[in-house]
């Protein structure tokens, strides 16, 4: 079996891991194709580079795939780390896909939602999001044990894999619901098997050192990667505009990113000089590696920044004032260290800060309602599910349904799932409220709480969900057990009667059968 240096590197205490993203394109036998492949080739022969990684349709748009490309670049003696998403494929599809990655040799996959589709063949692709990143994260964990499923003459059970998967997670949010969703989500993650985080894309020392100390006191001892990406003028304006979602570039970095574009190479010594000061100050602080990205990058600019960074490590602590970029009013979960600039180990007091969205009176109402209905050993629970018991296959069934679906319809804009969520998003439907479907925690493209895909009009559904619980103290309850995904043998039927009769994901944790507990 081959070695897999990536995974070698990552797991080596005395070594810095490097990979560098390549972003193969649209087109099957165009030049952006040839290119990667030539990079990659010069990265092979490189050898400081253990990994290249593949980004997956960025942007929302169609590309090469990555999968492809990936059993491509295997050939060539170098790792792929391949961005695996969610937001093209059902179940099926990705279980398929993950067959192919295991017969090429790709073991490396970086796990995560994906960027909304925006644009396709005559118009808008249809979003998927069947599975959400924990999902895939436990699929990929079974098949590296041997896939059990049940066949025609008893249970079925595949070679073991040798997946090697990480995950993703966004240091740099505006408020204290994202921030913290954010690493409740994370918890999940690692549950889930993630087996080493890559942070999203942010220029704060101060947030760097956040995840790295949150991830140090949870007791989360698994590799952690800074994303450094090299910052022109052109990327950095969209990302200060949000139209990269989850890329934090503040005013005041724009700015100095303006002014370098008046030097003589046009800012070029300048984002090389400021990667590099990222690397060392990355290396410096603990982390285990880094991700390098940036559009139309040669070989040997990530060479210089490897160079120049580890000439920088040793006076990191100096350069840390190079990266004060706080977002205006930004939450930060410990507090600071006036020394250092970076942070105390102790997590800032959050009881007292206001709440990042308002509260609705339905809220209420439905922890009202669900605590005298569907608590087991609540008054009504008992004949409730004797009722369920009773008219199931009868025609009264159907009234029950159109009652609780015109119900949930206007207090939920409910989309009849019948597997329903509501509990676990503090009364708030994550398959009609979320673009992403999200089951188990907000994605990371959400922007001062906004909505990725509707910045400015909805507020992210997980921002709702942990103002509402927050209020009673409860916040916590969104770190906790994974949900399932949805099971679409259950859609438009009762969610009621299959709680009552154990067919849905949360009656079945109640007892303790879900995969998720």
């Amino acid at each position: 079996m081959r070695e897999n240096f990536f995974k070698k590197a990552l797991l080596n205490p005395s070594a810095f891991a490097v990979s560098w993203e390549l972003v193969p394109g649209r087109g099957a036998k165009e030049s952006a194709q040839e290119k990667t492949v030539t990079l990659a080739r010069q990265a092979a022969g490189g050898g400081k580079i253990c990994a290249v990684t593949l980004t997956d349709n960025p942007g929302g748009t169609p590309a090469m795939s990555a999968d492809f490309m990936g059993a491509e670049i295997v050939k060539l003696g170098i790792e792929p780390l391949v961005h695996f998403t969610c937001k093209d494929k059902n179940r099926n599809q990705i279980e398929s896909q993950l067959y192919a990655l295991d017969r090429a040799g790709v073991k490396n996959l970086l796990v995560m939602s994906g960027d909304y589709p925006v644009s396709g063949y005559r118009g808008r692709p249809a979003p998927v999001f069947d599975l959400d990143p924990i999902h895939t994260l436990q699929l990929i964990s079974e098949m590296n044990k041997g896939l059990t499923y049940p066949g025609i003459k008893g249970d079925i059970r595949h070679q073991p894999g040798n997946f090697f998967p990480g995950a993703v997670v966004s240091p740099f949010k505006a408020t204290e619901a994202e921030q913290m969703l954010q690493y409740y989500k994370l918890k999940k993650k690692i549950d889930a098997g993630a087996q080493f985080i890559v942070t999203q894309l942010g220029y704060d020392a101060r947030k760097f050192h956040e995840v790295f100390l949150f991830m140090k006191q949870s007791g989360f001892n698994l590799p952690l990667i800074g994303n450094i990406y090299i910052l022109p003028y052109g990327a950095a304006k969209m990302m200060n505009r949000n139209e990269l979602p989850g890329s934090v570039v503040t005013d005041k970095l724009l700015a100095e990113v303006d002014k370098e574009r008046n030097d003589s190479d046009k800012g070029e010594s300048a984002r090389i000089l400021r990667a590099a000061r990222m690397y060392a100050i990355l290396k410096g602080m603990g982390y285990n590696g880094v991700h390098i990205g940036g559009h139309n990058i040669k070989y040997e600019q990530v060479e210089k920044i490897i160079a120049q960074g580890e000439e920088l490590t040793s006076q990191w602590k100096d350069l840390v004032q190079y990266f004060d970029y706080p977002i205006p009013g930004g939450f930060y979960y410990f507090d600071r260290d006036p020394k250092t600039g970076l942070n105390l180990d102790k997590p800032m007091a959050r009881e007292s800060r206001p709440l990042d969205a308002k509260i609705e009176l339905t809220y209420g109402f439905s922890r009202f309602f669900h605590n005298l209905i569907f608590e087991p050993g609540k008054k009504l629970y008992g004949p409730m599910k004797g009722l369920s018991g009773k008219v199931t296959g009868k025609k009264m069934e159907k009234l029950i349904h159109k009652l609780e679906h015109w119900t949930k319809v206007a207090l939920f804009d409910c989309k009849d799932c019948g597997d329903c969520a509501l509990i676990d998003v503090a009364y708030l439907c994550p398959m009609s409220q979320c673009p992403k479907n999200q089951r188990n925690g907000a994605c990371g493209g959400s922007f001062e709480g906004w909505c990725e895909v509707y910045p400015g009009k909805k507020k992210c559904v997980y921002v709702r969900a942990y103002a509402r619980l927050k209020k009673h103290g409860e916040e916590a309850q969104l770190s906790g057990n994974i949900v399932e995904p949805c099971n679409w043998d259950l859609y438009q039927t009762s969610s009621w009667i299959n709680y009552y009769l154990g067919k849905d994901h949360s009656s079945k944790k109640r007892s303790g059968n879900s995969s998720g507990n």
